[in-house]
């Protein structure tokens, strides 16, 4: 069958696709972070990575909420947010 100078063979369109695929891959783990927020939450502290509706663990005290985030923060070399009980930043552990 002849190739016409228009027509795309159909590896040239699957190399397109991979090319995409991997693209739009790495745009999408740029913008998340493993950074760790240490916030109120009800009446208690949690966990919650940065970007997350939901939170990652609960606890009745600060420190031990602190101490869970700065686990997961030297695993993935992030930082630890410590916020305030009115919900302003305290302080900032980078664990880069």
């Amino acid at each position: 069958m002849p190739k016409s100078s228009n027509s795309t063979s159909w590896i040239d369109i699957l190399k397109e696709l991979v090319e995409v695929y991997f693209k739009s891959s790495r745009q999408s783990k740029r913008g998340r972070t493993w950074h760790q927020h240490v916030v109120p939450y009800e009446d208690d502290w949690a966990v919650r990575r940065e970007g997350n509706k939901r939170i990652t663990s609960k606890h009745r005290r600060q420190d031990t909420a602190i101490r869970k985030a700065k686990r997961l923060a030297r695993k993935y070399k992030a930082d630890v947010i410590i916020h305030r009980e009115d919900g302003t930043i305290r302080d900032r552990i980078s664990y880069d």
